[in-house]
């Protein structure tokens, strides 16, 4: 903001020097740069020069500003080598009173160091030239002086002067170590600085197996996975068609047959379309934008041979949902896929390792589309083991079997670049010691220059069915060098077996039996003018073959012994003790359950430990209630793990569970989020069996029966358990609950539950705006407001607020009406009792017996 005000201070200058002079731009909003601060933008540069011209194509254009590469002509304007660039160039140069360099402001995402602008502070000059050289060339700035401006300083203690004159002035700047910057480098990506960061840095004080905090994923929902089921709900709103959508302004869409979409659903999609100003077309050469799933139709290749923007139903879903254009290339599953996967890679057993949530299901997907088998337990026939660090029981059993360790960088970058990508790549064995890499999965993007080289050329190519591809592969060979590498994509179409060049081999120590090695292997090739050897020369030979078959079994011990992870070489009777045990443990595979507790290992903090192998997990289990667990932390961990062993595993999160135990009916948050998923309720002497019997009995022997609450509530337990399967989570879909601030229980607890039931729950602060008017339908109108009419669609919808009694809370109740009435809508002030009965019988009541503010509406 400082830059901006100067920006106007010299705007408005008589003397200030025409520095846009010549120069053309154009202004793209977004989220990021509003229409009111493009004015803004459009004022400084006229008065300093420039000119403002808008609409596409380009006319003419010089410069483009935008804060984000998010907009669909980037891949045009790159194209014609029209520069984008970030706002802060224009307010920066006209303090400047020159025109700024380029590369620091660009939006690109590849130019991780925009933004930063590092001072070095008592470093070797070898290492402080080749920092300054790395953040230079990834969009950072250097400066020579300590200024505001300066974001990092970078230093190997606090104690040189320009830190403890950056303490002294208290600058909003922050001191790493150079390690940040070596690992970022290293990495291709921009990682978190607070392990770095001195003080005290986590990186020298930590162990290097020490548990690390896992990172929010949130940016991969919606990218997750190739195919999608469900409909998009707005960000701002639970219902599609309330919303004012503008993403397919003037864009006409297609949507390709291959998606096999339902007259229904097809329908619903066009619809949203249209209300997001887009229009619906049938032919490829009349369309903008191109939705369809594989990477084969004609249409396809018609639309990457004209630039046109192609993606997916998952892409088509999260532009609707944000109402934000963003790049179908900018995440890889928005991408349409290839039926046959990546060429070279369907030999691949993947397993995965230390990702967690969203990030895993990401590369899950990931790896089935790229067309390798993802594997959740991992054996000694997997090729690979993708994990986020290099401590794990997988990452143990990796190096004792010898499997490649990557981490996901190879995995995105070979599909992102649609070729196998050499794991001699440091880039992709790089694991920074406290840094999970999960907080930078899902940022590589899709390599356009490789997907068009790839299906360039090939319009009159068959497509590959999946059942013919024995008689018929595309098998690409390629060299390993860079400047000399090679690529041909050769069909074999003769039913002649498949050439194995492709496939993924990985060593494996022992596993061929010590032979005479034929003689010729160990004879020097013959030279010119070299005569033929004498009869001893021969023997010489011949016993030197016996003496190296004789010492075979102990060359590989040996080898063996060196790849152990515990770094000793040892001999004797301990080798043979250390090759039994390499036996069992090469029989035994590690579970998808034990790495769950290594992605949660920054919870417990406690190491992990050998485990042996636990059965497959059959019942998912919310226990809320547990007298048994109260206050009793050591017992509930160890009785978990006891619970485990029989295949039950105790979890938090009601998303995934199948039953929940109770020792009766109870109004806890755990319990209704719950049984809003229909699942088995038993009662808590269900697990108290399980674990005095250590055996696993018949759920349906322990179902929770509790007359009383049942009595006292208005409503048969089993029969809200067939209603939740029937409502499948959206008895509150439409519905629009109001929470205030000081409400009994805390509005987080009511709107996990108002979620859990499909609805949507604000807190209401009586500030303007805080009531929305939405669409009428009959589906989101009161039980008591459906009338057997249809068309009567004037009724107003009816709103809740969820209050106490107090009188900081009644001062709210006159605002909230006040604000519905203009808004077209009735208000309701009811107890948040309202809220928990009808979430508990799963059926919606008439609120009027809750109301408790005394006035009829």
């Amino acid at each position: 903001m400082a830059d901006d005000d100067q920006g106007r201070d010299l705007a408005v200058d008589k003397a200030a020097e025409a520095i846009f002079s010549n120069v053309r731009f154009t202004i793209i909003e977004s989220k990021d740069l509003s229409a009111e601060f493009a004015k803004e933008l459009t004022t400084l540069l006229i008065a300093n020069g420039g000119e403002v011209v808008q609409g596409t194509p380009f006319p003419d254009v010089t410069h483009i500003v935008s804060a984000t590469i998010d907009f669909p002509e980037y891949t045009t304007a790159t194209d014609a080598l029209i520069p984008v660039v970030k706002p802060e160039w224009i307010t920066t140069s006209i303090a400047r009173k020159r025109l700024n360099q380029l590369r620091p402001f660009s939006p690109d995402p590849r130019m991780f160091f925009a933004g930063v602008t590092i001072c070095c502070s008592d470093l070797p000059p070898g290492d402080k030239d080749a920092i300054i050289g790395g953040v230079l060339a990834i969009g950072g700035q250097y400066s020579g002086h300590l200024t505001r401006l300066v974001t990092h300083i970078v230093a190997l203690s606090e104690e040189g002067d320009r830190c403890q004159q950056a303490l002294a002035k208290r600058l909003r700047c922050k001191i790493v170590l150079p390690h940040w910057f070596d690992d970022c480098l290293k990495l291709g990506k921009r990682i978190d600085e607070r392990p770095y960061t001195l003080p005290d840095p986590e990186l020298t004080r930590a162990k290097a197996d020490d548990p690390v905090r896992l990172p929010s994923d949130r940016h991969l929902i919606g990218a997750s996975s190739p195919r999608t089921d469900r409909l998009p709900i707005l960000a701002d709103n639970p219902s599609p068609n309330r919303q004012n959508l503008s993403v397919f302004s003037k864009q006409n869409v297609m949507l390709d047959a291959d998606l096999e979409l339902g007259a229904r659903l097809r329908g619903t999609i066009e619809e949203l379309i249209v209300k997001a100003g887009g229009t619906v077309t049938g032919n490829v050469d009349r369309a903008d934008v191109l939705i369809c799933h594989y990477r084969e139709a004609l249409a396809y290749r018609a639309a990457i041979r004209a630039n046109k923007q192609v993606g997916n139903l998952p892409w088509l879903y999260y532009l609707i949902t944000h109402n934000t254009w963003t790049s179908p290339l900018r995440r890889l599953l928005h991408y349409p896929i290839a039926r046959g996967g990546l060429p070279g890679f369907s030999e691949a057993r993947i397993s995965v390792s230390n990702y967690g949530g969203e990030a895993r299901l990401y590369l899950e997907n990931l790896i089935q589309a790229a067309g390798g088998e993802y594997t959740k337990t991992m054996r000694q026939d997997n090729t690979h083991l993708i994990t986020a660090r290099p401590h794990s029981e997988k990452c143990m059993a990796a190096k004792e079997w010898n499997i490649h360790m990557v981490n996901h960088l190879w995995l995105e970058e070979s599909y992102a670049k649609w070729e196998v990508q050499s794991m001699s790549n440091p880039r992709y064995t790089h694991f920074p010691a406290r840094t999970n890499l999960g907080e930078v999965v899902g940022q590589t993007p899709i390599d356009r220059q490789a997907i068009e080289a790839d299906f360039d050329g090939e319009d009159d190519m068959p497509v590959l069915d999946p059942e013919l591809q024995g008689g018929m592969l595309a098998i690409e060979l390629k060299t390993g060098h860079k400047d000399g590498g090679t690529h041909l994509a050769q069909r074999i179409s003769d039913g002649s077996p498949v050439p194995k060049a492709a496939r993924f081999q990985k060593p494996r120590l022992g596993s061929i039996t010590p032979k005479t090695p034929k003689a010729g292997r160990f004879i020097v090739a013959e030279k010119e003018n070299e005569t033929p050897g004498t009869t001893s020369s021969r023997e010489a030979k011949d016993r030197a073959a016996l003496k190296l078959h004789d010492l075979a079994t102990d060359i590989a011990l040996y080898e063996k012994q060196k790849k152990r992870t515990s770094g000793g070489i040892w001999g004797g009777r301990q080798g043979i003790t250390e090759s039994s045990v390499v036996k069992k443990r090469r029989s035994a595979s590690i579970s998808e359950a034990d790495e769950d507790s290594s992605a949660t290992e920054a919870d417990n903090g406690r190491g992990l430990k050998r485990k042996k192998l636990t059965p497959p997990v059959s019942i998912r289990l919310v226990l809320t209630s547990y007298a048994r667990w109260i206050g009793q932390l050591e017992r509930e961990i160890e009785e978990k793990r006891r619970l485990r062993e029989l295949g039950i595993l105790v979890i938090q999160d009601p998303a995934s569970c199948t039953h929940l135990a109770a020792p009766s009916i109870v109004r806890t948050q755990k319990f209704i989020c719950t049984l809003a998923l229909a699942p088995v309720i038993v009662s808590t002497h269900f697990v108290d069996h399980c674990l005095d019997k250590h055996e696993l009995p018949r759920p349906e022997r322990y179902l929770l029966k509790d007359t009383e609450a049942e009595r006292r509530l208005g409503f048969k337990l089993k029969d809200a358990v067939r209603r939740a399967g029937t409502n499948k989570r959206h008895l509150l879909r439409g519905k629009s609950i109001y929470c205030t601030a000081n409400v009994h229980g805390g509005f987080d607890t009511y709107k996990a539950i108002v979620a859990a039931n499909g609805g949507q729950c604000m807190l209401f602060r009586a500030r303007p705006g805080a009531v929305r008017s939405r669409a009428v339908g009959m589906g989101d109108r009161d039980d008591e407001e459906a009338a057997e009419g249809d068309d009567v669609v004037e009724v107003p919808e009816v709103i809740y607020l969820l209050s106490g009694d107090t009188d900081e809370e009644r001062k709210l109740w006159p605002r909230f009406k006040g604000m519905a009435q203009e808004n077209g809508m009735r208000a309701k002030v009811v107890k948040t009792d309202w809220l928990l009965d009808v979430t508990m019988a799963q059926e919606l009541r008439d609120a009027s017996s809750y109301e408790i503010d005394g006035e009829a509406d």
